[in-house]
């Protein structure tokens, strides 16, 4: 049996990409013709069709994006995993009030998918520590996710 495609996020996954977790970012390399996963963490979602990430503005993510903007974010959430597909545009290279340089890139979502096999589920999510001054990273961690909400 296929798994069906939404065209917009639930209300359990948009409270999901709401919550610190990891989510991998899949772009396209224009130059090695080929796509390009990373791990980011710096993500919200504004509504059913509304998804922000911040990533540094110096990441090959931001070239990938100005070359093709389809990209693909997936997710654990509910015991599955998600992919989340649609086209993005950088709104900023250099978000207001963060000490660090981040663009803020928004993703109008065109397809939400169940990607894990059947007759399956996840079990434990994946986590992960930050490896660098707790209060710091927590104030930092604040600071982009409301830039992130904001216009």
């Amino acid at each position: 049996m296929a798994n069906s495609i939404e065209k917009t996020l639930s209300p359990s996954l948009l409270e999901d990409c709401n919550k610190e977790k990891i989510v991998f970012l899949s772009t396209f390399n224009s130059e090695k013709n080929a796509p390009v996963t990373n791990a980011i963490s710096w993500l919200a979602a504004l509504d059913d069709k509304t998804i922000r990430f911040a990533v540094d503005q110096r990441s090959a993510i931001i070239s990938n994006i100005e070359e093709v903007e389809g990209v693909s974010l997936s997710l654990f959430s509910n015991e599955t995993v998600y992919s989340i597909s649609g086209n993005a545009k950088i709104l900023t290279k250099q978000m207001p009030g963060i000490p660090l340089k981040l663009a803020c890139i928004e993703v109008k979502v065109n397809e939400v998918k169940n990607i894990l096999f059947y007759g399956s589920k996840i079990t434990v999510e994946p986590e992960y520590a930050k490896t660098y001054d707790e209060r710091a990273a927590k104030k930092l961690d604040v600071a982009v996710l409301s830039g992130l909400r904001s216009n």
